[in-house]
């Protein structure tokens, strides 16, 4: 995985939907199943805002943006099933979002907005990584394994992380939506 450097007085951060139990538990389960050595350090998310670097102090302002984003959206349904992946453009394979993508699509181009701008690397697709940089055959595993996956939850909120020094992506506050 590649993620921005920061310097010292820099936070690296990144924004998400978490899956809520009992789907997160299986994923992250599922995940490890596959040999993902990321499977303990992220938990199972939609993201709205990848690996992004800021000041540290501009936490307040970070916060401030996220809490009126939040307050401009409407909690929704979604609905999670089947896999996809980003191969051979990535070594990525996903669940996808099979409802909610118009919402996630809303608020990530939102939540992407003033002081969190950032350029896109690729088009935003809403998804939950289930298997990254992993040889094709545990790629291949993670595919068929989870391709009968299927979840149905209302996101209520979506949540800013922090990501640690010990490469631990941990949930740093979370944004109710409505």
């Amino acid at each position: 995985m590649r993620l921005p450097g920061k310097a010292d007085d820099e936070v690296r951060l990144g924004v998400a939907i978490a899956v809520p139990e009992p789907y997160g538990a299986a994923l992250q389960a599922a995940r490890e199943s596959f040999g993902d050595p990321y499977a303990r350090l992220i938990p199972p998310h939609v993201t709205l805002l990848g690996p992004t670097v800021r000041a540290a102090a501009a936490r307040d302002e970070v916060e401030a943006h996220l809490e009126a984003v939040a307050s401009r959206h409407e909690p929704f349904a979604m609905h999670l099933r089947g896999t996809g992946t980003f191969r051979p453009v990535s070594p990525v394979v996903f669940v996808q979002v099979a409802m909610g993508i118009g919402e996630c699509e809303r608020l990530e181009a939102d939540v992407r907005a003033g002081v969190l701008a950032e350029p896109r690397e690729f088009n935003y697709h809403p998804h939950v990584t289930v298997a990254h940089e992993l040889d094709e055959v545990a790629l291949d595993e993670a595919f068929a394994g989870l391709e009968r996956f299927d979840a149905s939850f209302e996101v209520a909120s979506f949540s800013l992380y922090d990501h640690g020094e010990d490469g631990l992506w941990r949930p740093a506050r979370e944004f109710r939506l409505g």
